[in-house]
């Protein structure tokens, strides 16, 4: 009996050890710290969380924090990719290359920014000059632009956001790099694209502005044109597609340098049919 319990013991010690070893043999799932843009961190997390499924080898760790954040992480070495709703900066080009670091940009989606209203408001379409005047505070009320006699109210993304900076950049300066024009020091500056939607929820006298993917039913959404006599166009696949809608962009993730292994391959399979599909589920516009 002490025989048959001793090799017992024995098999179980052995099939222990050699399911540790076996363990430690394996190779270690390799992480992806992705971070940065807002805008993109829910379509990063749906990429993740999907890739995550197929390749179990691989984890990818997705934080927001803005374009201006994911950046200088990828720069400092924290971050192997950086989420971007705008290309980067002459001066964190600079500030990479003096520390080593050679940031490359892969276009991953594109985007419309959807301007918003509360759904209470009557105005239902405006130019970009005068978006251009409302944020600038050369327009204050929205009687000036057909609506009621009640104040505006700004909403914006604050500084660090890459919206931030492409609406400064295409709305209020019209795409004029010489344009100087800054938003007016009474808009409101909130941290979250969905401060921006409970606001403009809340307030019959809010405009606000968000990547369409964030945008709720419930909200209101302005009709755009380019120009006085233009057509005003609503923003969406097809308006971004075909190039009708003035406030669209493409959205970015930085590698340092060309990727290598299980970097290379999940930028791969973000610009496959699988991954763009989600593209088109969270309400942004598939590349391919």
């Amino acid at each position: 009996m002490k025989s048959i319990r001793r090799a017992f013991i024995f098999f179980l010690t052995f099939a222990l050890l050699a399911c540790s070893s076996a363990d430690a043999s394996a190779p270690p799932a390799q992480t992806i710290e992705n971070k940065g843009s807002d805008t993109l961190v829910n379509l990063a997390l749906a990429w993740a969380e999907k890739y995550q499924e197929e390749r179990p080898d691989t984890r990818i760790s997705v934080t927001g924090g803005g374009t201006g954040t994911g950046i200088a992480a990828l720069i400092n070495g924290s971050a192997d990719l950086a989420s971007a709703s705008r290309k980067i900066s002459a001066e964190e080009l600079e500030e990479a290359q003096i520390k080593g670091v050679a940031p490359l940009e892969h276009i991953v989606a594109r985007d419309a920014i959807a301007v918003i209203v509360n759904p209470n408001n009557p105005v239902s379409q405006l130019t970009l000059r005068q978006l251009a005047d409302i944020y600038s505070g050369k327009i204050v009320n929205w009687n000036e632009v057909g609506g009621e006699d009640r104040p505006i109210v700004k909403l914006s993304r604050e500084t660090n956001s890459g919206t931030h900076l492409y609406f400064l950049e295409t709305v209020l300066r019209l795409g004029d790099k010489n344009n100087k024009t800054f938003f007016s020091p009474d808009t409101l500056l909130l941290p979250s694209s969905e401060g921006i939607v409970a606001e403009t929820r809340q307030n019959p006298n809010a405009i606000g502005y968000d990547g369409l993917g964030y945008v709720p039913s419930d909200l209101k959404v302005i009709a755009v044109a380019k120009e006085e006599g233009d057509a005003y166009v609503l923003p969406s696949i097809a308006t971004v597609n075909d190039q009708t809608y003035p406030i669209a962009r493409d959205l970015f993730m930085y590698t340092n340098g060309e990727p290598t292994g299980n970097l290379q391959a999940y930028l791969e399979w973000i610009l496959s049919p699988e991954a763009q599909a989600l593209v088109a589920e969270l309400g942004f516009v598939p590349i391919k």
